[in-house]
């Protein structure tokens, strides 16, 4: 390995797979390391504030970034019509600039086949749980009922027919995305499914790498807070302005406490009624500076809020939307620091309980700060960089 290797960092223009990159780019680009990061122009800001050289391809996602009222189908196609475009624009993008190794996000799967294709190593950077052993016996019944419909049958045959094309060593569908020949895991381990069967030689733990986040903005505690609540979406599913008024119902005249509401992009303000002074509505918030002050969340149990949470030890309620949600939700109450709502159907009464019970319990609390430890001694930024690097000087051996 030379000292500078040339190091492409591939990823798709959505937060939920652009920030969990971001300080393992930073830390590359401080020891030395040259890295392109392929990825939409609306990101060149963070990615340049990396020291990361923004390469942009044109992406094919939806504009609300398949966020919106779509079948698990429908979202399954647009990554998949994302990915099929993706794979010449890399092409042509690194065709004169080649690079040593290709690190790439789970929705930056061209960069696989590109490197298989060039011979260049790649590494995957998991911001959500992975294979273990056995996953893809255990997960044929689940594929095999979703073959009911023809658009999934669809879906796979397109999907391994691109492979085949391409001359993919892996034509199987399930098996290319979800099993890494290398990956680096970015979530607190407490969080993976099977933990036990996991491949290490494959998989690394190195916990939430979440970094300096200055450029997101900062947030101060109220002086007269007595507790603190973050109440958030997250940044894709938040067109709930149902159970935004509920939550300042259940929490707005609650003594000693105080709201900081996330409303998103897509809820008027104005559509929350009356707000009281305890209760601070914004459309966008930093979450891991509000985190970091806050006694409790209320989350939709997306990975990112999921690892944050444990990452700064505050108790949640889980109100999972979609997709991998629901299995977070359900992994976080059982490791005792949450629990599960129905967002749908939940009242501010339930809210009200669920909040106070969690905040007063003191193995909650014990095991919130149990996991929040672990969390930060999984290595992070520098211990991804050290098996970055460990990857690169094998391959050039």
């Amino acid at each position: 390995m030379d000292a500078m290797s040339h190091i492409a960092v591939v990823s798709i223009p959505l937060h939920g797979h652009v920030n969990p990159s971001l300080e393992i780019v930073r830390t590359l680009v401080q020891r030395g390391h040259r890295v392109s990061y392929a990825n939409g122009a609306a990101f060149a800001e963070v990615i340049e504030g990396t020291g990361a050289e923004l390469r942009p391809y044109d992406s094919m996602l939806p504009s609300d970034g398949g966020s919106g009222d779509y079948e698990p189908v429908e979202m399954l196609t647009f990554f998949l019509d994302d990915a099929i475009a993706m794979l010449p624009q890399l092409r042509a993008i690194f065709t004169d600039d080649r690079p040593d190794l290709f690190l790439y996000d789970i929705a930056g799967r061209p960069a696989r086949l590109l490197g298989e294709q060039w011979g260049i190593p790649t590494m995957q950077l998991s911001s959500t749980f992975v294979a273990w052993d056995g996953y893809q016996e255990e997960m044929a019944p689940m594929i095999e009922a979703m073959r009911a419909d023809p658009r999934v049958v669809d879906y796979y045959q397109r999907f391994e027919a691109w492979l085949t094309e391409e001359g993919s060593s892996v034509t199987d569908g399930l098996a290319f995305q979800g099993q890494a020949v290398r990956s680096l895991v970015l979530l607190p381990e407490a969080l993976q499914p099977n933990a036990d069967r996991v491949n290490r030689s494959a998989y690394s733990f190195v916990g939430p790498v979440l970094g300096d986040r200055a450029l997101q903005g900062t947030w101060t505690r109220p002086a007269g807070a007595e507790k603190v609540l973050l109440v958030s979406l997250g940044s894709e599913f938040t067109k709930q302005p149902e159970f935004y008024r509920r939550a300042v119902a259940a929490f707005g005249e609650l003594p000693g406490w105080h709201t900081v509401l996330q409303i998103g992009r897509h809820v008027d303000p104005a559509d929350l009624g009356v707000v009281p002074d305890s209760v601070e509505v914004h459309q966008w918030v930093p979450q891991l500076a509000v985190l970091e002050q806050a006694d409790a969340f209320v989350t939709h149990a997306g990975m990112g809020g999921s690892s944050e949470g444990l990452y700064c030890g505050t108790p949640m309620i889980a109100v999972p939307q979609a997709a991998d949600q629901f299995a977070n939700a359900t992994q976080l109450a059982a490791l005792g620091v949450a629990r599960v709502l129905d967002s749908a159907t939940v009242t501010a009464a339930e809210l009200r309980e669920a909040l106070l019970a969690l905040t007063s319990d003191p193995a909650v609390l014990a095991r919130s700060a149990e996991l929040k430890h672990q969390a930060r001694e999984a290595g992070g930024a520098d211990r991804a960089a050290d098996l970055i690097e460990a990857e690169l000087k094998a391959t050039t051996a």
